[in-house]
């Protein structure tokens, strides 16, 4: 009958095959009569979908809700219809026909919220249980739907139940503990339902589900929360590069506004010879947006591993990263600009280009420092071949020839000779060159110009022509060229702004996370923008679902357990999964007991040393710790909480230079705390600390404090090599103070004993970008070795290195977190003038000791 020629024995046999007892015979009908592009065969279509929507098997009901795609791309004028069966299919309880439906959904009428209102909560219960391919579709859907039903969670002051932050599945008896304070802003309980049923699946096999939940989150949820996803998205990157290439772009967009996300899975990021060049690059990208202070060594340190790459397209990228390093972290743009001046040396004509290029982005914003440099690269231009980057060394020659009188008119020369076999785009730049030099030294160019212009006026480039007669009529005066000679100077010397050096992920976020259109920074056909945060919140009530009772019936109890679980928002979870999580939420409960101050517990071993006083302590150190190191001048004390401030509480801070006992990484700090109340201060202790991760070894508390009377504590905080302050709060048994110690650079470090021949060897390590120098005018009563040490170790905690050359001093140290070397040299010059030169992986630290010993030895 399927073979005949007459419509009517074929619409007899497919009315046959749908009435067959077996679901799968009638899932295939379906899906062969769906596939017919026939539009006569329409009624058809939607009664066979229609009763396939109300079939007992849901494999069938699944095959419907995809008929409903191919029926609409047919004949949309069937939208209302398909709508209606829509509406029933999204009310189906099982998880086989959730993401087929979602998807039809999607597809038909991606616009009518409202059928998803008294759905929401069924389909973030049955999310965990939907298969892979459907819960990717739910969650694409879920994310729009919630950013035009509940209100902003980022708004500035807005306040979060920290039992929120809870492990996957803790129940909801636990998480309403502590909503006792009103807060400014309250997260919708459905908006909450939807982030903890979505959470679970940061752990799922699929790299697309991942994705999705990473994608909700960053669209949806409070932006400390946003965190929990890093893990996951640093797993994905194991997979196949594919995976890799959508992962690492979905981060790199991440990485631009919330570094802290990614900063400490850094090494993650870094670059292995068998990656791809597009892997490299997006990794690179990566690298340059979590540049900081901090990090900014260990970054450079590998970008100059980079450089020497074979892949020559990576090399350059890395050559632009560091340009953009440069530019974004003032601390190291000398340092950078340095060692690109070094590449200008390299063999690869690339690597040169690229620097060229790059150096002259960076010149812009400082030109007047860097007169050298340019003369440098004049005398390199001879030797430098690729078009781009010769056409960028004129160009830096003219914008500045004032500052280079001599070189500039001898590269003109050079460029006249050479015009006619240069590439257009350094045709172009000899052109605007000579026109600058006429305006600026016409007595020596005026020649040089006129052969210039006429060469270009021939020459076979219209674009050259055209420039050519522009430049002859602006700069040479004539009764043609009117008033506009006179403006001459400022329209070819104006002040040019610097060019800004921005990730090229910069405007991305502007597209949805994981869609087509992120990956292309193009909007993609059927790309739907997510909506901005409405200003009011939605009546909520529209996700309330009615229980219609049934006494007795299957399908009361189904949706009573379903109203159930919606309500309980997400106990969905099985119970397989919350076995697997108990031993995480064992683990935070003894860590929330950890953090509770046990007044009457015994005192360890280091706590009872914080009482030992600080002679002691000195005494220790010179038996354990021979070191030359010489004291000079009384010990700089801080003030860490004043009187009035603290009601009568006031504590001074100082640094001992001593090794710090309860962790070799910490920097020991003696505490001083004295009561001016007229009244006895109680529980005196160490309370919350910012940030979160930061390693304090605390006082033991002290219990009672008299009036007029003062102890001295000690401390050890681990500042990871870094001056920023370490905040905490100071506490009473009344009051809470927030207070901060910022150490200077130089109490970061630890002497270093070593000889003269060690220091050279060490120091020889340690050059390029890992060496910062300055010369130096001292005052005259620095002048002495012994004048110079005074100075240099009430800066710094280093150790003095003995030295046979009457006219060199050196001092070596390592930094107490890491343990990285640091050298500091002075080589006295004649008339008071010295160099000095710091020697260290840390760059940054390098910079702002430099600028503290040179300001120790130039003031009286």
């Amino acid at each position: 009958m399927l073979e005949s020629s007459k419509e009517s024995l074929k619409l007899e046999a497919m009315k046959r095959i749908v009435g067959d007892p077996n679901q799968f015979i009638r899932a295939s009908a379906l899906r062969v009569l769906s596939s017919i592009r026939v539009p006569i065969i329409v009624p058809i279509m939607m009664l066979a979908i229609k009763e396939a929507a109300a079939d007992l098997s849901p494999y069938v009901r699944k095959t419907s809700a995809h008929a409903i795609q191919k029926l609409f791309s047919l004949d949309a004028d069937q939208k209302e219809q398909l709508i209606e069966v829509i509406e029933k299919l999204l009310k189906d309880k099982s998880t086989l026909v959730a993401g087929s439906v979602v998807m039809a959904f999607e597809e038909v009428c991606p616009d009518r919220i409202d059928l998803i209102h008294k759905n929401y909560r069924k389909l973030c219960n049955l999310l965990v249980d939907v298969e892979e391919w459907g819960q990717v579709v739910i969650i694409s859907m879920l994310t729009r739907y919630a950013r035009t039903q509940f209100t902003s969670p980022w708004k500035e002051g807005a306040m979060f139940d920290e039992n929120n932050e809870k492990a996957f599945y803790e129940s909801d008896s636990e998480e309403k503990k502590g909503h006792t304070e009103e807060k400014p802003y309250i997260m919708d309980p459905d908006h909450r339902l939807l982030l903890r049923n979505t959470k679970p699946l940061l752990q799922s096999r699929n790299t697309a589900v991942v994705m999705s939940v990473a994608q909700l989150y960053w669209h949806l949820a409070p932006k400390h929360e946003v965190s929990i996803v890093t893990k996951s998205l640093v797993r994905l990157l194991r997979s196949h590069r594919e995976v890799q290439y959508i992962v690492l772009q979905n981060i790199a967009t991440m990485s631009i506004q919330r570094k802290g996300m990614f900063e400490p899975f850094m090494k993650s990021f870094y670059v292995r010879s068998t990656d791809a060049t597009h892997i490299k690059t997006l990794k690179l990208e990566i690298l340059t947006n979590l540049a900081n202070e901090a990090n900014i060594s260990t970054i450079l340190r590998e970008f100059q591993t980079y450089v020497k790459s074979q892949d020559k397209a990576f090399a350059a990228a890395t050559i632009q990263a560091i340009g953009r390093c440069a530019t974004n972290i003032s601390e190291v743009t000398d340092t950078c600009l340095n060692g690109l001046v070094l590449l200008l040396s390299n063999r690869d004509e690339t690597v040169v280009a690229e620097s060229v290029v790059v150096i002259k982005k960076l010149l812009q914003t400082q030109p007047t420092q860097h007169s050298e440099i340019i003369k440098h690269m004049a005398k390199l231009f001879d030797n430098i071949t690729v078009p781009m980057a010769r056409a960028s060394i004129l160009w830096l020659i003219g914008e500045y020839c004032e500052r280079v009188p001599k070189i500039a008119p001898d590269v003109l020369r050079k460029m006249a000779k050479s015009f006619t076999a240069e590439e257009d785009i350094v045709k172009l730049q000899t052109v605007n060159l000579a026109a600058k030099l006429y305006l600026t030294n016409s007595k020596q160019t005026k020649l040089l110009t006129q052969y210039i212009l006429n060469l270009g006026k021939y020459d076979q480039n219209y674009d050259i022509r055209d420039r050519t007669r522009f430049i002859r009529q602006l700069i040479v005066p004539s009764e043609k060229s009117g008033a506009l000679n006179k403006y001459a100077r400022r329209i070819l010397l104006a002040p040019k702004p610097a060019p800004v050096l921005e990730s090229s992920f910069k405007d991305r976020d502007r597209f949805q996370l994981g869609t087509l259109s992120h990956s292309l920074n193009s909007k993609a056909t059927g790309y739907q923008e997510l909506s901005d945060w409405p200003a009011v919140a939605p009546d909520q009530s529209v996700r309330n679902v009615e229980i219609i009772e049934a006494s007795g019936s299957d399908s009361e109890e189904e949706s009573s357990e379903s109203e159930k679980t919606s309500s309980d928002s997400g106990k969905s979870s099985s119970g397989s999964e919350q076995s697997s999580s108990e031993s995480e939420l064992e683990q935070k409960k003894k860590k929330k007991t950890k953090k509770v101050p046990q007044k009457k517990s015994k005192p360890t071993a280091a706590d009872r040393y914080s009482e030992i006083p600080a002679v002691c302590w000195s005494l220790r150190a010179s038996f354990f710790f021979p070191v030359t190191t010489s004291s000079f001048g009384p010990v700089k004390t801080y003030e860490l909480l004043h009187h009035m401030t603290g009601k009568g509480l006031a504590a001074k801070y100082h640094f001992p230079r001593q090794p710090c006992l309860y962790q070799p990484s910490m920097v020991a700090v003696q505490v001083i705390l004295s009561n001016s109340s007229d009244h006895s201060l109680e529980e005196i202790h160490i309370g919350d600390r910012s940030p979160a991760s930061l390693s304090i070894h605390c006082f033991n508390t002290i219990e009672r404090l008299e009036p007029e009377a003062s102890v001295t504590v000690s401390m050890g905080i681990d500042f990871s090599d870094s001056t920023q302050a370490a905040n905490f709060q100071l506490c009473t048994k009344e009051d809470q103070f927030s207070v901060s110690i910022q150490p200077a650079v130089g109490e970061l470090l630890m002497p270093s004993s070593m000889t003269e021949q060690d220091f050279c060897k060490e120091q020889g390590k340690l050059q390029g970008m890992n060496e910062t120098s300055a010369t130096i005018t001292m005052e005259t009563a620095n002048a002495s070795s012994q004048a110079i040490s005074k100075q240099v170790l009430s800066v710094a905690n280093v150790g003095v290195v003995s030295s046979s050359q009457n006219n060199f001093s050196r001092f070596a140290g390592r930094t107490v977190s890491s343990g990285a070397l640091v050298l500091v040299s002075l080589e006295l010059k004649e008339s008071s003038t010295a160099l000095l030169t710091i020697n260290t992986e840390k760059t940054v630290m390098a910079s702002m000791l430099l600028r503290d010993i040179k300001q120790a030895l130039t003031q009286a």
